[in-house]
C-alpha cells in the first residue's frame, strides 16, 4: 500500500494514477464528513467534488505536520461552511443569554438500538442552520465565537441554534428509542 507522501508528491508532479489513488483512499471517510454538514445525498457529493478540487489545488501548501487527513477533513468542512453561507440567508438575532451548555452527559442507556446511521439521518434532517451549528460545535469542537466568526452570526445566535437543534434530535431520538421517561442531553 503506497503512503500518502508518495502519493501527495504523485499528484504534485501530476500523475493522474496517485490523484485516483487519494481520492479512492480518502473519498469514502470525506463523504460521511459531507453528509454530516449536506441535507441530502446530492448536496454531499457536490460538497465533495468541491472540496477534493479544493484539496487538489491546495496539495503544496500541505506542510506534511500533523495529520493529512484532518488537513483535507478541513478543507472539506470549509467548503461546506462556504457552500451554506452562499445559499442560505442567516438571520441575525440578539444574544440569548440563557442559552447554556449542558451539564450532563446523556445517558448511553437512551441510545440503545440507535444505529450510526439513525443518528446521521437525523443530524441531515435538522434544518440547515441547526445542522451547521451542531456540526460545527459538536462534531468539529469548534467554540461559540468561532461558529459566530465563520458564519457572520453572533455568539449567541449560535448558542440559540444549537439549543434548538438539540431540542429537535431530542425529539427524534425520544420517538425512534421509545424514551418518554426523561429529555436526553444530545
Amino acid at each position: 500500500m503506497a503512503k500518502d507522501k508518495d502519493i501527495i508528491d504523485g499528484c504534485l508532479s501530476g500523475s493522474r494514477r496517485d490523484q485516483e489513488l487519494l481520492y479512492r483512499r480518502y473519498s469514502p471517510r470525506l463523504y460521511a464528513v459531507c453528509l454530516q454538514y449536506s441535507g441530502n445525498t446530492e448536496e454531499a457529493r457536490d460538497v465533495l467534488q468541491e472540496g477534493f478540487i479544493k484539496i487538489f489545488e491546495n496539495l503544496s501548501h500541505f506542510s506534511h505536520e500533523g495529520s493529512f487527513e484532518g488537513w483535507m477533513r478541513r478543507i472539506i468542512v470549509n467548503t461546506a461552511l462556504e457552500r451554506y453561507r452562499n445559499r442560505y440567508y442567516l438571520n441575525r438575532v440578539d444574544d440569548i443569554e440563557g442559552v447554556s451548555e449542558p451539564e450532563a452527559e446523556p445517558d448511553t442507556d437512551d441510545f440503545a438500538g440507535l444505529e450510526a446511521y439513525d443518528l446521521l439521518n437525523m443530524i441531515m434532517e435538522l434544518p440547515p442552520k441547526y445542522r451547521m451549528v451542531f456540526n460545527l460545535y459538536a462534531i468539529e469542537g469548534y467554540s461559540h465565537k468561532e461558529i459566530g466568526e465563520m458564519m457572520g452570526i453572533s455568539e449567541g445566535t449560535s448558542k440559540s441554534n444549537l439549543s434548538r437543534a438539540r431540542e429537535i434530535l431530542q425529539k427524534k431520538v425520544m420517538i425512534l428509542t421509545g424514551v418518554t421517561r426523561r429529555m436526553v442531553n444530545v
